[in-house]
């Protein structure tokens, strides 16, 4: 299972191979409460079929009919949406919100393959585009590396920008891998039981069969890095939380019952952990939906990645930009 955006530069690339006239338009900035942020992406043919979401409104069925009868770009082109409170409302945008595309052709042997072909391996690549020539020229790209766009080009990033290492090999982690995958994170299952790896054939899912404290230090645990213990086994996910509690990890949580997470506080500060750091662990793991099967319960954690990391975005990026005027 791919992620939303590798699914997007897919299909993309599939159409450009089969003859199809293709454009791809990037959010490149948003100013206000836009809908889309700077990276997303939309591919539409000359057709008007689509995959992908820049608005998730109206901005769609302007680009469709933009391309169905031949007004889209013959080069890269910066697109200004919604600057002014009429056209908000017209293309759907709230409160006044306003989006800067990049529009532009693609071409089936460009850098659009090897894109795919990275970003499919859960790896990062960045690409430059300059908007006079045209080009694109691939680069090395960083984990939280965002979209930039100046007057001579824009500088995009492909591929997962976090982390996701679960303790277990089991049905719940089959679900939240196949979820964060789609949510842009590099997912890591770390279990040491040969029994419950044996037959894991999830694609573009790394595996650690090491013992779970080793993998957080293999892994290098930084502050784009979630971890996630759910094996149900104490000296297992024990052994994980005594070292991602004191790690950068942006999220550690735990599975069990309030019951059970009372006795692991119980066991975890008779080692060298201290209250601070034990009141850093999500548990019970997830939010409080009612989660009982392992799918429900990969929502519930899937879920609360992303109130946390998103407001750990929130705090890093401040104050949202002023339109242009």
């Amino acid at each position: 299972m791919d992620s939303l955006d590798t699914e997007v530069l897919k299909h993309a690339l599939d159409w450009c191979e089969n003859g199809h006239a293709v454009h791809l338009a990037t959010v490149v900035k948003t100013w206000g409460s836009a809908p889309r942020q700077a990276g997303a992406m939309l591919a539409v043919r000359a057709d008007g079929r689509v995959v992908g979401s820049v608005s998730g409104g109206c901005i769609e069925d302007d680009l469709i009919l933009r391309a169905q009868e031949g007004r889209l770009p013959s080069k890269p082109e910066l697109v200004l949406y919604g600057v002014s409170q009429e056209e908000a409302a017209r293309f759907g945008l709230p409160c006044g919100g306003t989006l800067k595309l990049v529009i532009e052709p693609l071409e089936p042997h460009s850098w659009l393959e090897q894109v795919v072909q990275t970003t499919q391996q859960q790896k990062l690549i960045g690409r430059w585009l300059d908007l006079k020539s045209g080009q694109s020229t691939l680069t090395d790209a960083r984990p939280g590396q965002l979209t930039e766009v100046n007057e001579s080009g824009c500088h995009f990033v492909y591929g997962p920008h976090w982390r996701l290492l679960i303790i277990g090999a089991n049905q719940t982690a089959r679900a939240l891998a196949q979820i964060a995958i789609m949510l842009e994170f590099q997912v890591i299952i770390c279990d040491p039981r040969e029994e419950f790896t044996a037959d894991w054939d999830l694609a573009g899912v790394s595996m650690q069969s090491g013992m779970p404290d080793d993998a957080v230090s293999a892994i290098r645990t930084d502050s784009r890095t979630a971890i996630v213990a759910i094996t149900h086994d104490p000296k297992l996910d024990d052994m994980a939380l005594l070292e991602a509690l004191i790690s950068p990890a942006f999220y550690v949580g735990a599975l069990g019952s309030v019951r059970n997470q009372s006795k692991r506080r119980e066991r975890l500060l008779s080692f060298d952990l201290t209250e601070k750091d034990l009141d850093r662990l999500h548990g019970p793991v997830g939010l409080a939906i009612g989660s009982r099967t392992p799918a429900e319960i990969a929502v519930a954690v899937a879920a609360e990645l992303v109130q946390v990391r998103r407001k750990f975005e929130d705090e890093r990026v401040g104050g949202l930009d002023q339109p242009p005027g």
